[in-house]
């Protein structure tokens, strides 16, 4: 019984961690961060695979966590998916470093490690490992020179930035 609960507290825990060489951002705000984000681009996973015009949407929960709607349109279906979750920090409301559920108990890494701090405009983010990465943005369009930097700020990280999928919206 010990062994399973040890494995168990394992698995809870073992998909918050932080990809090697990433850091979150610090002066993170949080009132600055809600609202509407549209992806840009991701590696792929199952979770989004098929989606397209893919957006998340953050705003406050009663018990001080963050709520998140994910929402993208399935072309093959012809509708729209939509995923709720419930996001909370994990080291402080300063850091971009979040844990994210969206099935049961398993959390998993939202760490926000690039950030347009002035402007809350641009973000790159991560999961717990480098097969998940996000590029988000206030508008369904991003410059290609902001792009262009972000691309080259994971692809330094050590992201498989070749496998970028660019999102249509």
């Amino acid at each position: 019984m010990k062994k399973l609960l040890i494995v168990l507290a394992f698995l809870l825990t073992a998909c918050v961690g932080l990809p090697e060489g990433v850091k979150p951002v610090e002066n993170f705000k949080l009132d600055r961060y809600l609202g509407t984000w549209y992806e840009i681009a991701r590696l792929d996973h199952r979770y989004e695979r098929g989606l397209s015009r893919i957006s998340a949407d953050y705003s406050l929960r009663e018990d001080g966590g963050v709520r998140v709607l994910n929402r993208g349109y399935s072309v093959e279906d012809k509708e729209w998916k939509e995923a709720e979750g419930k996001a909370y920090f994990v080291e402080g409301p300063d850091k971009g470093y979040l844990k994210v559920v969206f099935f049961w108990l398993f959390y998993g890494s939202y760490v926000v490690f690039e950030l347009d701090h002035e402007h809350y405009q641009y973000a790159l983010v991560s999961g717990p490992d480098k097969s998940y990465l996000w590029i988000l943005s206030r508008t369904p369009e991003m410059k290609p020179d902001v792009k262009d930097k972000l691309i080259a700020r994971a692809h330094a990280l050590g992201f498989d930035t070749g496998k970028l999928i660019f999102v249509e919206h």
